[in-house]
């Protein structure tokens, strides 16, 4: 299954952008041997729009744009369901179980995500109660998406 990010924002040369490449990376070399792949990290600019309705909704568009015809849609919003790395690795390898060809992770923008990507997400997650900088919640989703290819690979990585 191949897997994407999609962020509203994009991640400026640093160390955050380092470390999130570096985790992308490690997925990108372990996850073909659990079939998940990395297919692509899409950024887009933010909206300019003068209202945070219509910013959400442009946003919006450009996403639904980017998915492939029958796309998994993982919205990351602080009022989704909170999941431990093994439930996230077991929804990533329960998507791929069934067949799905595409899965893509959404980060929106400061505004959020447009209420109408609610309807169409499989899923929406949180990776916690706080709110986290866009920068590190890339990392965040990078490390995870490592961590949950050696959980199901059953590579010792994460320890319990």
């Amino acid at each position: 299954m191949r897997v994407g990010l999609f962020a509203v924002g994009r991640l400026k040369s640093g160390p955050e952008k380092d470390l999130a490449a570096r985790y992308f990376d490690r997925f990108a070399k372990a996850g073909p041997a659990v079939g998940l792949e990395l297919a692509r990290i899409a950024e887009t600019a933010e909206s300019r729009a003068s209202n945070a309705e219509t910013r959400k909704r442009e946003e919006a568009a450009i996403l639904l744009k980017s998915l492939a015809e029958g796309s998994v849609l993982i919205l990351l919003d602080e009022r989704g369901k909170t999941l431990d790395s093994e439930a996230f690795a077991n929804l990533l390898g329960s998507y791929r179980d069934q067949g799905k060809r595409d899965l893509m992770i959404a980060i929106g923008g400061a505004d959020g995500l447009d209420p109408a990507l609610y309807d169409r997400a499989d899923a929406t997650l949180c990776l916690g109660k706080m709110t986290w900088p866009h920068q590190l919640v890339r990392t965040l989703i990078a490390e995870q998406l490592y961590r949950a290819v050696t959980i199901l690979s059953g590579h010792p990585y994460h320890r319990v």
